[in-house]
């Protein structure tokens, strides 16, 4: 029982220091903020999409998020980290979205020590990083697909970018694996939504007359 609550007080201590070390260059561009090492931005981008799991507004954050999501996923099926294009480099952190992340940081941290740690490890050894590269660059581009009339469809794209992204940071399998089902489920969702969205437009534009019925 003591070992068993210094390994979790000890695995609290080792994400917060990651998270917290992260948060303090939160302040300015994302060049600035995410340097150029693979490990560092994969703690960038959890951090970034958590925001994203709760239904607010933050404008354009998905967006940024998506697009640094696929600029890892690339680096990690290529071995190298790659280089942030310029709109993306200069872009301001969105101040709320800074104030969510400092006001929910305690939270993650203490769930994210809870069930996160090393196993599985074949998940994320370097022969892995090809799929894990390609799993995460399917959630970065649900994520930015814009979806018809749905408001808030950004959760589990979000939450399938915080776990793939903490899974290979803490070297945790498991972790990973939910990560690939969660994914799944929102590449689905989006497929799903604008069947559904196309469905809907369709018959509202029939209703109204502006298409023609053979």
């Amino acid at each position: 029982m003591i070992k068993s609550e210094f390994l979790k007080h000890r695995r609290r201590a080792a994400v917060e220091r990651i998270a917290r070390a992260h948060l303090t260059s939160m302040d300015g561009t994302m060049a600035d903020a995410v340097g150029q090492c693979n490990r560092q931005r994969l703690v960038w981008l959890g951090l970034l999409a958590m925001p994203l799991l709760f239904p607010v507004a933050l404008p354009g954050m998905a967006s940024v998020v998506g697009a640094f999501c696929l600029l890892i996923a690339f680096g990690l099926c290529n071995g190298e980290p790659v280089r942030l294009p310029g709109w993306l480099a200069n872009r301001e952190i969105n101040g709320r979205a800074t104030m969510l992340l400092k006001g929910m940081i305690n939270r993650a941290i203490n769930i994210i020590a809870l069930v996160g740690r090393p196993r599985m490890l074949s998940l994320s050894n370097k022969p892995a990083r090809v799929l894990n590269g390609l799993v995460l660059s399917a959630a970065g581009l649900s994520m930015m697909v814009p979806v018809p009339i749905i408001s808030f469809d950004n959760v589990l794209p979000a939450l399938a970018i915080v776990l793939i992204s903490w899974g290979l940071r803490l070297r945790d399998g498991l972790m990973l694996l939910v990560g690939y089902l969660v994914t799944l489920a929102a590449v689905a969702s989006v497929i799903l939504l604008w069947w559904g969205g196309t469905l809907a437009a369709t018959e509202l534009l029939s209703m109204a007359g502006l298409t023609s019925s053979r």
